[in-house]
């Protein structure tokens, strides 16, 4: 009878998930939404700049912080890029110092049309003419980690095959703005200068993605679906295609493409709204979703306002509280960080859009004061925060921290003592495959926290390089999965793949407990010669955690549990691994990991942090990670292993 039931569950889930396919695209046809969207000619979508009385409807103090800002930049010396620091993700594997050149360069520009747009004087338009130029004549508006691994390119972009990435649509966005607010000024100085933004946008970004394909659009060959990449690039085509062109037809025929490919990004998305990319990625995922949404009901008059009603939507912007650990940390599973920034202002937005309190009440907690500096990506959002401070700031705030989160589609598990607060223990575990977006081989890994801080951890991502993303990503060791929570079987680890998954996965709730089940055995390759091997992780509120692996084996020669910790450990009397948990800013405390030491010896190793992916570990965690090794010293084919953390 339970089997016949999950049956009748899932298959009800597969058929209201059937109905909801094509959301975005499948409302309005492509002469309805021609109809619907206001005219290039007659948008605003915020106060052109002579609108004065408008832009005195904008928030003041953030208005004088940018201008404050913009000042720094009035005589700034627009860097060219050389082909070298491009040359570098072949020679080196860095990618960081083109970027750090491109990146600025767009947010002075930024920041210096909204010093003209505060005060509307010219003071700040030579600036802004060079940087337009500075930015149009450089060959390749995008990162060099984004270019073809090929012998054609080495390094180097080929111009005369222009595609679409990430930060290029971005630059486009950035193009499009300076457009919209100082068209009129810039067509007095000379109308080469408008022209030329159209040129390069046409070219470099329009023309690609009209005519050619591209794999961010779609589900690629192996069956991975659409990341981040496909609703954060539309975001900024959206933006790019509603100011810049002109031939209303083009416009419409632009946004009827994008539409449809958003919901290939959407359709395959998680019901539960969980991002398997984590919370970091979150603000250019589901959040990007919503850029759009928003900005498609601000050029038809809300005619998509319909989504925010849908729940896999609402589920999107919920995950954004729902995986929070405590006010500075966040679950960190894959290529996560465990502190990432928080977009509060477009947080609070969708909360409201979406009619959910206590994401508002997030929101509105990480409001930042106004310190001038508008950011590197999603450009427009400043724009949607400048009219909406008065209510922002008088909003009530507060960190929802739910006491238990299950996500069944994409198999997380989150738990904590008490709700509402961080006190006590925390606990995260996962499932999934080995072809999540961002992966890390990392099936049955699981963290935990107290008090909100690390104990037990996922490292989470170092720095990018060339190596990141390439067919030699699983030689960097925190993506591997010896270096997470999980075990390394009779010498094999787990492999990256969509066939390496976790099975017999089971989530139960009770008033003390929470508790996650899975069996990670075919989450490793045939070499590990394992039957089963079924993993619990056990929250008992106020008490402890509990980790229990039953497994089954073919054969037992080496098995070795790993666990990874940010603090310095060291065996203490049999059976106890000892953790001096010392967090910046609390309490030194000891908490011990209980274990048979009749069946397990231990031994902890500093990992050094040497290479220049390790940069971005040292940035997150310090020189702080630790790997602890219980090693079984008889090992069975059929055996369980116990773990109880606690204090001391």
């Amino acid at each position: 009878m339970k089997r016949f039931l999950i049956l009748i569950l899932v298959t009800t889930s597969i058929q209201l998930f059937s109905q909801n396919k094509n959301l975005i695209s499948g409302k309005y046809s492509r002469e309805q939404l021609g109809n619907l969207l206001i005219s290039q000619s007659k948008w605003t979508p915020f106060p052109r700049i002579l609108d004065r009385n408008g832009w005195s409807k904008a928030d003041q103090d953030m208005m004088k912080a940018y201008a404050r800002e913009a000042e720094k930049y009035v005589n700034y010396n627009w860097p060219s890029i050389p082909a070298t620091k491009s040359l570098l993700i072949e020679r080196t594997g860095n990618r960081s110092e083109f970027e750090a050149i491109s990146f600025e360069k767009r947010q002075v520009l930024g920041t210096l049309l909204f010093g003209e747009i505060y005060e509307n004087k010219g003071r700040f338009i030579d600036a802004i003419i060079n940087g337009v130029y500075s930015i149009c004549e450089e060959t390749w508006w995008g990162s060099p980690a984004h270019l073809p691994k090929t012998k054609n390119y080495s390094g180097l972009m080929d111009v005369s095959q222009p595609f679409v990435e990430l930060f290029g649509a971005e630059t486009a966005t950035y193009l499009s703005w300076v457009d919209y607010f100082l068209g009129d000024k810039l067509d007095s100085i000379s109308p080469q200068i408008r022209k030329r933004i159209y040129s390069e946008v046409n070219y470099r970004i329009f023309q690609p993605l009209m005519t050619k394909p591209h794999g961010w659009m779609t589900t690629n060959a192996n069956g991975r679906r659409p990341n981040n990449w496909n609703p954060w690039i539309c975001s900024n085509w959206l933006n790019a295609a509603l100011l810049l062109e002109k031939d209303d037809t083009k416009r419409a025929d632009a946004v009827n493409k994008l539409v449809h490919v958003l919901d290939e990004f959407l359709n395959p998305y998680p019901d539960d709204g969980g991002c398997d990319e984590g919370p970091g990625y979150w603000g250019a995922a589901a959040a990007s979703l919503y850029d759009n949404i928003a900005m498609l009901n601000h050029v038809t008059n809300n005619a998509f306002q319909y989504l925010y009603q849908d729940e896999k939507i609402r589920n999107m912007g919920r995950f954004i509280y729902r995986a929070q650990i405590s006010e500075k940390y966040f679950l960190d599973f894959a290529d996560a960080d465990p502190q990432p920034g928080m977009s509060a202002n477009m947080i609070y937005r969708f909360g409201k859009d979406i009619q959910d309190n206590d994401m508002m009440r997030f929101g509105a907690f990480y409001r930042k004061a106004e310190d001038g500096r508008p950011g590197r990506f999603q450009f427009f959002r400043n724009l949607y925060s400048l009219f909406m401070q008065d209510e922002y700031r008088n909003a009530a705030k507060g960190l929802p921290l739910p006491q238990d989160v299950w996500l069944p589609d994409i198999q997380v598990m989150i738990a904590r003592d008490i709700q509402g607060s961080t006190k006590g223990w925390f606990v995260a575990a996962k499932g999934g495959n080995n072809d999540e977006s961002h992966n890390h081989n990392d099936i049955g890994n699981y963290i935990v926290y107290y008090d909100g801080l690390p104990l037990l951890i996922d490292v989470g991502r170092g720095t990018y390089t060339a190596k990141t993303f390439s067919n030699r990503r699983y030689e960097i060791w925190y993506n591997c999965s010896d270096y997470h929570n999980v075990p390394t079987i009779n010498n094999a680890t787990q492999p990256p793949g969509p066939e390496f998954k976790a099975s017999n996965v089971t989530y139960q709730r009770g008033k003390n407990f929470t508790q996650f089940s899975v069996d990670i055995s075919k989450s490793y390759p045939a070499s590990a010669d394992v039957n089963t091997w079924q993993r619990t992780v056990k929250l008992n509120r106020g008490k402890n955690v509990e980790v229990n692996d039953v497994f089954s084996l073919k054969k037992a020669s080496k098995l070795t549990e790993h666990v990874m910790t940010c603090y310095p450990a060291e065996a203490g009397k049999p059976g106890e691994l000892i953790i001096h948990y010392q967090p910046k800013d609390s309490t030194a405390k000891d908490f011990v990991i209980r274990f048979n030491p009749k069946q397990l010896q231990v031994a902890v190793e500093k990992v050094p942090l040497v290479t220049m992916e390790d940069k971005g570990i040292k940035e997150k965690w310090g020189d702080n990670i630790y790997r602890i090794n219980f090693n079984m010293i008889d090992p069975k084919e059929k055996d369980k292993i116990s773990f109880v953390v606690e204090a001391r």
